[in-house]
């Protein structure tokens, strides 16, 4: 039974699992749009929400807990300027998953996340 197993293992083991999340937040958060697989995708999008509420807060503490998980200083700079300024007003849903078919290698189904623009 998987009982208050919130994550998803995507086949890894933790450290890697954990290496490819920050990496794919990183990226996400510096093209504001990458491809990937639809389980890949669903767990970064609660990544990215949680970066980008701590950059809404602004606070050293907040500062800290993203440098902790995002891998470039200069992004880390863009959430808690740029990009939590455009979401400043809105509660939460910050990104968009679109289904975007099927890999060709292995057949996998592929989805786009991206960060919502506002306005």
């Amino acid at each position: 039974m998987r009982h208050k197993y919130h994550k998803k293992r995507l086949g890894r083991l933790t450290a890697h699992r954990e290496a490819m999340m920050r990496n794919m937040i990183t990226s996400l958060l510096k093209y504001e749009r990458i491809t990937t697989t639809d389980t890949k995708a669903k767990e970064l999008r609660r990544l990215a929400e949680k970066m980008i509420t701590l950059g809404k807060k602004g606070s050293l503490h907040a500062r800290r807990q993203a440098l902790a998980v995002i891998r470039e200083r200069a992004i880390v700079e863009k959430v808690f300027g740029e990009i939590s300024d455009r979401y400043r007003e809105r509660p939460g849903g910050y990104t968009r998953i679109i289904k975007a078919g099927f890999r060709l290698g292995d057949n996998a189904p592929e989805s786009i996340i991206e960060l919502v623009q506002e306005g």
